[in-house]
């Protein structure tokens, strides 16, 4: 078997296998199979598969990952703003983190939510009014800060995270 061919392999059955939470990890378990890469190549072998990275680690696209979260843990996780605009509903996530919920909210969506696309920090959720959309973002931004007291809406009703630093 091509090495290209054997390294996909073996990270999809790494992957399948349980949590993988990062790209030093899966490094680290190629190697103990007997399988050398660079980052680089490891970085486009999980491109080139798919793979996208969750709260839980790495996991295929349509495949859940090992421990599913509810939509409000996933929320209050990962949300940092939800805006309301026209039908659709943006939602910034840290970096990595929207395909995450993007699939908890394809999984499990709110009243309203039609489907959703995932970037790398936005993701994208249509609904069918721009009144659903706005039900949404405020339900979004309820979820959250039910697990942050210390988050507010703007005087416009936007919700977004206020963010405290500390010295």
């Amino acid at each position: 078997m091509e090495s290209r061919q054997r390294r996909h392999s073996l990270i999809r059955k790494l992957v399948a296998s349980g949590p993988v939470r990062s790209q030093a990890a899966l490094s680290s378990m190629l190697r103990r199979q007997g399988v050398t890469c660079t980052q680089a190549t490891l970085s486009r072998d999980l491109r080139e598969l798919g793979m996208v990275k969750g709260a839980n680690g790495y996991a295929e696209p349509g495949v859940a990952p090992a421990k599913p979260g509810t939509l409000a843990r996933v929320v209050q996780a990962l949300l940092l703003k939800a805006d309301a605009a026209g039908t659709l509903v943006v939602i910034r996530t840290p970096p990595g983190a929207a395909p995450s919920l993007a699939l908890e909210l394809d999984r499990t969506p709110p009243e309203g939510v039609v489907g959703t696309i995932a970037g790398d920090d936005t993701v994208f959720a249509a609904t069918g009014s721009t009144a659903r959309a706005g039900r949404v973002a405020r339900l979004l931004g309820d979820m959250a800060r039910a697990a942050r007291p210390n988050d507010t809406r703007d005087p416009s009703g936007v919700w977004r995270q206020r963010w405290r630093f500390e010295r």
